[in-house]
């Protein structure tokens, strides 16, 4: 609406101001004032009529604005929109004139562009175009690489920027001239588009494997960062490095690090028969540090002991400064001293005295917690020492009697390990024949050694077997192996699960399978009532040297067939 407001006056003052002499055909006039309100310069036809416009910057090269806050111009005309289609206009060139298509034209088609594109095929050209016309014409683009022209009308070009292939497709719809002529071999409709080419695809592969190089090297620097430190390397097993962990075990400062390099020697599977000795001896040294680790323990409980009496008896002496201060204020608060105090004075006063009493409940509180503890430690001490007393004068024969059994059960394990041990040897003697005379005689001396431990172990066995016969004549009668119900159950289960087991299982596993069902059972009932039961339940040592394994099998059936 405006416009047309403009456009009148405009006309008004052409036709009747003569001094002016501005005809309404003049088309710089027109565009002056278009350019002053901001407008691209359109004639009366809707074309424009000035090729120098600039829409970017709302003016015309060469023609100063107006100044928007002028008297007589009461609006402000809005800003040009940036979707407004872009104008082609005619390019002069030295050898040649382009001239643009019709803009109520649809554009050209173009393919789609590949990846990395900087080469553009140039279709239409003149049969007398030279490559030296290509690069005037399209050099004003950007810069050229390469250019491969074919003997038909067409050509491929390189440029080294992606962003000047998007200059050069703007000249696609083009005619070009070359000079004045108007021969048809000198004259041509440019068609230009995006091209594939090896060394673009290729560069820009490239490029992206630079920048995934780049991403992959910053992501492994920030998981570095976030990764917390690797434990230090573990040495291998050897000779020497064995003698030396042994020395490092004996070291208290060196035992953390020894003792882990242990661990990992074991875990890897390293002991075998040669170096059995060694290890046991280094797992023998870890063993006698646990007393050393006591004894610091002790020695942490005592500094931990001392610094909390350290603490109650500075408590109690500020709990004592404390009592002194109340005191102070409540002799201070008696008649006799209270009434020489002014307002303010009496009020300070017992502002004070409230806080002091306040910080001294606290302490004190503080101090009867501690000592509370203290009291219930030494409570709970003496209840541990109680039953403890009871259980010493119950102890009698029957404390005996199950220490002799346990030692029995282990001396029968050391036994069996024995006797493996021979029957391997001696099998080794009878496959390979000795090859020196010392091997023989350290196989000999093995052997010896092992019978008289076998011996002497017997002897044992027999003096505990003896000695629990004895111990068991007194009792009247035999108890009953099935003392409750719930026994009677664990003895049914036991014996079905023991049926479909024909080789056995261990004690372990039976109390697992158990525990699904009550999970309050333990290890130790279990054993306890398979032992009472020889006719029952049996149990069978399987296994060679250190694999050995206690199993316990189901035999009533075998009662049965034989009785």
């Amino acid at each position: 609406m405006w416009a047309k407001w403009v456009y009148r006056g405009l006309r008004n003052i052409a036709m009747d101001s003569n001094s002016l002499a501005m005809p309404m055909s003049d088309p710089n006039a027109w565009a002056t004032a278009m350019n002053n309100l901001g407008m691209a310069p359109m004639s009366m036809t809707g074309q424009p009529i000035m090729s120098d416009f600039d829409p970017s910057l709302g003016m015309m090269t060469g023609i100063a604005p107006m100044n928007p806050m002028m008297p007589g111009l009461g609006i402000v005309p809005p800003p040009v929109s940036q979707d407004m289609p872009i104008m082609k206009e005619i390019i002069h060139c030295k050898s040649c004139t382009l001239f643009p298509p019709n803009p109520n034209l649809p554009p050209p088609a173009t393919r789609e562009r590949p990846p990395g594109c900087k080469t553009v095929f140039v279709g239409g050209l003149p049969e007398n175009a030279t490559e030296q016309l290509i690069v005037e014409v399209f050099e004003q683009c950007g810069s050229i690489i390469a250019i491969r022209k074919s003997k038909k009308n067409f050509c491929h070009i390189r440029f080294a920027e992606e962003h000047t292939v998007d200059k050069a497709l703007f000249l696609s719809g083009y005619r070009i001239r070359l000079g004045s002529s108007t021969d048809k071999k000198d004259t041509g409709r440019l068609h230009v588009d995006f091209a594939q080419a090896r060394d673009d695809l290729y560069e820009w592969e490239c490029r992206q494997r630079m920048l995934a190089r780049e991403e992959r090297h910053r992501r492994r620097i920030e998981e570095d960062r976030l990764r917390p430190p690797s434990p230090p390397p573990i040495v291998h097993f050897s000779e020497h490095e064995c003698s030396q962990l042994g020395e490092k075990l004996k070291d208290d400062s060196k035992f953390a690090e020894a003792v882990r390099v242990l661990l990992t020697w074991v875990e890897r599977g390293e002991v075998n028969r040669r170096n059995a000795n060694n290890i046991y001896s280094m797992i023998q040294s870890s063993s006698s540090h646990i007393r050393r680790l006591m004894n610091e323990k002790a020695a942490h409980e005592k500094e931990m002991e001392e610094a909390k009496e350290k603490f109650k008896n500075a408590l109690a002496g500020i709990l004592v400064q404390f009592e002194q201060i109340v005191s102070v204020f409540h002799a201070a608060s008696k008649q006799k001293a209270w009434d020489h105090f002014s307002k303010a004075q009496r009020k300070n006063l017992d502002m004070w005295r409230k806080q002091a009493e306040e910080i001294r409940n606290i302490h004190n509180e503080e101090l009867m917690g501690i000592r509370r503890e203290e009291e219930m430690e030494m409570s709970d001490d003496d209840m541990e020492d109680a039953p403890e007393s009871k259980d010493s004068d119950d102890s009698g024969p029957l404390a005996q009697v199950e220490a002799l059994k346990e030692e029995n059960d282990s001396l029968r394990c050391q036994l069996d390990a024995y006797r493996n041990e021979v029957e391997l040897l001696k099998q080794e003697q009878g496959k390979a024949q000795p090859q020196r005379s010392e091997e023989d005689a350290t196989r000999q001396q093995q052997l010896s050694f092992l019978q008289q431990a076998l011996q002497g172990m017997q002897k044992v066995q027999e003096n505990n077997f003896l000695f629990q016969e004895k111990e068991s004549l007194p009792e009247k009668g035999p108890p009953s192996p099935v003392k409750s119900e719930r026994e009677a159950l664990l003895v049914g289960i036991i014996s079905t699960f023991l049926h479909v087991h024909p080789f056995g299982a261990s004690i372990e596993y039976i109390c697992s399978y158990l525990q699904r069902l009550d999970t309050k059972i333990s290890t130790t009932e279990v054993e306890t009532l398979l032992g009472r039961l020889p006719c029952t339940f049996k149990q069978e040592l399987t296994g060679v040297g250190a694999s050995l394994e206690k199993r316990w099998k189901f035999c009533g059936f075998e009662g049965i067939k034989t009785a």
